[in-house]
Order: C-alpha cells, then sequence, then structure tokens
C-alpha cells in the first residue's frame, strides 16, 4: 500500500492528522511509543508517514526511536519499492539486490 504523502509546507500544528499507512487519519498519538522494541511492518510504516508528512521531523525520529538515518531511508525505500510488505523483517533477502537466497544457501 502507498503512502500518501502531504505537502504541508510547515510544520503541521499540535493535534494535527495526516493520512497514515493503512489509509486511516493518524496523529502524533499514533505513533509508535518511543521504547518500541518489536518493529512490526506497521509501525515502521507508521513512522515512515510521520516523517513524510511533516508530522514529526527525520531527527526527532531518529532520536525518540534510536534509529539511524539509513535505517529509517532504507525503510523509506523499501515502501516506495514493495510497499508495506517490503518492511517484513524475514522477508527482507527477498528484496536486497544480488544473490538469491537459493544461491546463498546453495554456497555453504
Amino acid at each position: 500500500m502507498a503512502l500518501i504523502e502531504l505537502d504541508t509546507g510547515d510544520e503541521l500544528a499540535a493535534g494535527a492528522s495526516v493520512i497514515g499507512p493503512e489509509g486511516r487519519p493518524m496523529t502524533e498519538n499514533d505513533l509508535p511509543p518511543p521504547d518500541t522494541k518489536r518493529w512490526v511492518m506497521r509501525r515502521k510504516a507508521e513512522v515512515v508517514a510521520g516523517v513524510r508528512s511533516g508530522l514529526i521531523s527525520l531527527e526527532e525520529a531518529c532520536r525518540r526511536y534510536t534509529l539511524s538515518v539509513e535505517e529509517f531511508l532504507s525503510w523509506q525505500r523499501l515502501i516506495d519499492s514493495h510497499g508495506m510488505r517490503g518492511l517484513r523483517a524475514t522477508r527482507l533477502q527477498d528484496y536486497r539486490p544480488g544473490q538469491s537466497v537459493r544461491d546463498r544457501v546453495g554456497a555453504d
């Protein structure tokens, strides 16, 4: 599912809502909690949607969730290339360029 980007120009007002990754309105309160340990597809997509829409800045998201900019950008690229399903950690190898899983397993 594609994320909707809103060009707000300025930071959103407190309490503003945007359209989240599942097509429902989302506010800052809908973002994952700062102490999130289990990063399922939906939570990653919510953070990406929040940053893209201006609900939270990239810097704030990285600080709040202890992410590197590279990790956040990888989530964004996976969504752009493969949709929300691209964020599945167990399937990540299917979306990486290069050797197939079968080739890596057979190389041992």
